[in-house]
């Protein structure tokens, strides 16, 4: 960090003799060349600092920007998640190569984890402290719990929610539990902060929705470039845009990016009213630069990485300089010992996580996402038959369903935590009615892939025969219950504090899931492989998980882990993706790939890629010898 201090006074000497910096009709942020750009308005006028005439600090400054998004609870290390420890380790060894290093977050941060949803995202606010964390962006998901929780939170945190576009339904006026943006100054740097969320109000429970509304498009850009000349009013010598929100593939270099394609982001902020965007929502991982020379960054999802910029600012001439953005894979810092701060936080709130240890029982194989969502479908039918069953013809249960990270329940011993990682949602069970058009539309014959169904004699009588007019009654969750295009009308809840989760876990404790613990592996031989990949038609893949060993031969691509593994007589299989044991960790963030030479086992399912190729998918690795 010294040699960047070095550089960063040489530069600003160039600068100096020169007497010239370049300036745009923006107030973008120059990429590293021989070049930089003014900081200005959206006319392109330059604005002076007002930390400019300060002789104590110093002329030339580096600031570390750093971005964590999408965390979701994932706290502490397991066999299917990285946890915070060693992230905290690295945060804290670039600070102290460069005081001048802040931290934010752009947003859904809780929900998640037993260990986040327990404490209702306080052990994270609280870890955030910890790590002080200049600003947090409020994501969807932090509504997840309903807005008591924000704000329980919001007085906990030691750093501001920013959100300039929630607004109080009754008074028309931004939320109080939360601030439009926030002003970070390093040295004599100001950096303005403001953050948005995204138009995603859709994707919260109808339940918690009451009360406050989202201002997008055009109405978001107007209140993002009055903030942004507020800002650059009191002096900003930079404007960073913290969304929630984001572009919907991952990038594994810098790239740029067209108009067309930011959808979700008004290129008419990039014309000097916002330098860089750190952005979330969509769980990719990328570096992209808009049509405006604007930097757009996200850091994927799930703790698999952040995102990191390098800038240096010249507080004289009001200039400020890109040299780095990247984003940062946890493969760049698992090797570190882990931070023991991290470990104290959660010894705080060891009785409140407590329940997330219990164990429940025993899953003799792995059950992907589609059996487990299916089993909530028809757990949810069954209770709803004990519940209301005497007084209410139920036609079936179910509704829209699906698992979060790491998506799958594997064999072995299953704690609690496991299931709240895959169902962190506390969505009700609702009895509901509904007409016939739409229990034939929405539940029978929908094309959605996330509805999952279960019924009996009477439901299977009535979806041969239904009338369209007549009232029938279903048993959902509140998540489908309040998706108003359902037309579902809630008859009656259930208990307030039983979710999928807790179901599931009472099925598990039953013995439901298998009691003599995992079964052994089986390996298939790459010869019956490919006979059962080129008896499939093509793109067809399997239902069943199998299990193969090979010889690395070759690696196609270091991101997904791309290769090709041959065994002992010369059959090869191409793998499409290779991820750790849970499924969770790419190929590119894990600790030790495989490389050519190691001889892997690996389970996934087979596809017929083509006439003449066989795959497996997203093959996760179980062991290296």
């Amino acid at each position: 960090m010294q040699k960047k201090k070095i550089l960063a006074c040489i530069l600003g000497m160039v600068m100096l003799l020169s007497g010239c910096g370049l300036q745009t009709s923006g107030g973008n942020l120059s990429s590293n060349s021989n070049s930089d750009i003014q900081s200005g308005n959206g006319n392109g006028n330059e604005i002076n600092s007002s930390s400019n005439g300060n002789s104590e600090t110093q002329e030339i400054v580096t600031v570390d920007i750093f971005a964590v998004n999408d965390l979701h609870g994932k706290f502490s290390d397991t066999s299917t998640q990285p946890g915070v420890d060693e992230l905290s380790t690295y945060i804290k060894q670039t600070r102290a190569e460069n005081e001048h290093t802040i931290v934010l977050s752009s947003g859904d941060m809780w929900q998640g984890t037993a260990e986040s949803g327990l404490t209702k995202g306080a052990i994270v606010t609280d870890w955030m402290n910890e790590m002080d964390f200049v600003s947090m962006t409020l994501g969807n998901h932090e509504y997840d719990w309903g807005e008591e929780y924000i704000e329980s939170n919001a007085e906990l945190a030691e750093f501001p929610f920013l959100a300039i576009n929630v607004y109080d339904n009754a008074t028309n006026q931004l939320v109080d539990y939360c601030q439009p943006s926030v002003m970070v100054e390093q040295n004599g740097v100001k950096i303005g902060i403001i953050g948005a969320i995204g138009d995603c109000y859709s994707s919260i429970s109808g339940d918690y929705t009451d009360g406050f509304y989202f201002k997008t498009g055009s109405e978001l850009t107007a209140l993002v470039k009055a903030e942004s000349e507020k800002l650059r009013s009191e002096g900003a010598d930079c404007i960073l845009y913290s969304l929630h929100d984001g572009y919907g593939s991952s990038s594994s270099a810098v790239s740029n990016i067209s108009d067309s394609q930011l959808t979700y982001y008004d290129v008419a902020l990039s014309q000097g009213y916002v330098d860089m965007v750190f952005e979330a929502h969509t769980h990719q991982n990328y570096v992209l630069k808009d049509s405006k020379g604007v930097y757009h960054l996200q850091g994927g999802g799930d703790n698999k990485g952040i995102t990191h910029a390098e800038i240096t600012v010249n507080t004289k001439t009001n200039s400020v300089q890109v040299d780095k953005v990247e984003y940062v894979s946890t493969s760049q810092y698992s090797h570190l010992d882990g931070d023991l701060s991290v470990q104290t936080v959660l010894e705080k709130y060891a009785d409140e996580v407590a329940l997330a240890n219990k164990k429940l029982g025993n899953n003799d194989t792995v059950r992907g996402s589609s059996e487990i969502c299916q089993l909530i479908a028809q757990l949810y039918y069954e209770k709803g038959l004990e519940v209301w069953g005497d007084e209410y013809d139920i036609v079936l249960g179910g509704g829209f369903l699906k698992l979060r990270s790491p998506y799958n329940l594997y064999a072995g011993e299953v704690i609690y935590g496991d299931l709240y990682n895959i169902l962190p949602f506390d969505n009700q069970l609702v009895l509901c009615s509904i007409s016939g058009s739409k229990l034939r539309d929405k539940f029978f014959n929908t094309t959605n892939t996330n509805y999952y169904i279960s019924y009996g004699e009477y439901g299977e009588s009535v979806k041969q025969s239904i009338s369209l007019n007549k009232k029938y009654y279903v048993i959902v969750d509140s998540y489908t219950s309040t998706y108003a295009s359902n037309g579902l009308t809630e008859v009656e809840r259930y208990a307030p504090n039983v979710f999928a989760r807790d179901l599931l876990a009472d099925y598990i404790e039953k013995g439901g899931f298998g009691t003599g613990g995992a079964t052994e592996i089986i390996i298939t031989p790459l010869s019956e492989i490919l006979q059962i990949g080129n008896a499939l038609a093509v793109k067809e893949t399997t239902t069943e998980t199998y299990y193969v060993k090979g010889t690395v031969q070759s690696i196609s691509s270091t991101t997904w882990g791309n290769l090709t593994i041959k065994d002992e007589n010369g059959n090869t299989l191409y793998i499409y993706g290779v991820y750790d044991k849970s499924g969770a960790i790419r190929y590119d963030a894990m600790a030790k790939p495989p490389k050519v030479g190691d001889t892997i086992v690996l389970a996934g399912q087979i596809m017929k890629y083509n006439s003449s190729t066989i795959e497996m998918v997203s093959g996760r690795l179980q062991s290296i010898e």
